[in-house]
């Protein structure tokens, strides 16, 4: 399971991060991908790279899979597990710009500059189950997209494409993004704020300290729980200032969300953890992330690399 938020600092800096959880990881790293590279695109959806693209993924045919990245014109989208909705079509559909599963994230980055651009060609976009070998079959996702100004959650399922204004900046899980949207409806009773006192009778009643206005949001594991508590937290952490501040309230507020080994056991017998928490920072165009066991931040800035070259680049 995962979960991703966006926020922007008072520059209009975008910041947009997620967690990947799992059991395991599988051997991704900080991937770069030039403009001199020559897409492998099997449907002829990404012609060109138009922007360079960071971010966390592996290497398969000499083509990056992306879990999340970014564009150096500040577009970020990250994939999130949606089983038992999402539905990609089984082949390419006529009329349409046919985008394999595997390839969805490399052709937001490459191709678009901010989220309206991105919206429209959506329009006529299609999502195909075209898997890039047989070592790695489509994994069913759903994405979130982001820019300074807005996201956007993108479904695929048996019925087409859903795309949705993403007024909260987060995703989880599943169901739905429509399910979620409602369902933190329950909670808009929780604030920050201490509640009372009050009276009840002859009685007055004081909380006990802070915390008493955010009595609700749920704890735990659950897809749903974690967005709502997720939502909680972007909602209400106070404005920073600097980057360094603004990556600090990213990797705090998915922590926030984080799992830890033996809370959520799976139904092959392993437990889920966060394998690893990456974030974007749009202000240097640098790439943070830590691992479930180091917990240091490590950065890679898309300067300190060849943003023009032909050969893809894997950062250890």
């Amino acid at each position: 399971m995962c979960t991703a938020v966006r926020f922007t600092d008072q520059q209009g800096n975008l910041y947009f991060g997620r967690n990947l959880d799992w059991s395991c990881g599988y051997g991704q790293r900080v991937v770069i991908t030039p403009t001199g590279w020559k897409p492998n695109s099997p449907f002829g959806a990404t012609t060109a790279v138009k922007h360079p693209v960071y971010g966390m993924g592996i290497v398969a045919e000499n083509t990056p899979l992306y879990f999340d990245c970014a564009n150096d014109a500040g577009l970020a989208v990250a994939g999130l597990n949606f089983p038992g909705y999402a539905c990609y079509e089984k082949q390419a559909v006529e009329g349409k710009v046919n985008v394999a599963a595997w390839e969805f994230p490399l052709w937001i980055a490459a191709s678009f500059a901010n989220v309206d651009e991105v919206e429209e060609a959506l329009a006529h976009t299609a999502i195909v189950d075209s898997p890039i070998n047989d070592q790695f079959p489509s994994s069913l996702l759903h994405w979130i997209i982001g820019d300074a100004t807005r996201s956007i959650v993108v479904e695929y399922m048996a019925d087409g494409m859903h795309v949705y204004h993403d007024d909260f900046d987060v995703l989880a899980n599943q169901p739905t993004f429509a399910y979620h949207a409602e369902n933190v409806r329950s909670y808009l009773n929780c604030s920050p704020e201490v509640v009372g006192p009050t009276r009840w009778r002859e009685a007055t009643l004081a909380a006990f300290g802070s915390g008493s206005g955010m009595r609700g949001i749920p704890g735990d594991c659950y897809s749903p729980s974690r967005f709502v508590r997720v939502a909680y937290h972007n909602a209400f952490y106070p404005d920073q200032v600097g980057e360094a501040k603004n990556v600090s309230r990213l990797f705090h507020t998915l922590g926030a969300v984080a799992m830890v080994d033996g809370a959520a056991k799976m139904t092959d017998g392993a437990f889920e953890i966060t394998v690893y928490t990456g974030g974007i920072s749009t202000a240097t165009n640098s790439y943070y992330y830590n691992t479930y066991d180091d917990p240091a931040i490590v950065s890679v800035a898309l300067a300190d690399h060849d943003s023009t070259g032909s050969e893809l680049i894997e950062v250890a």
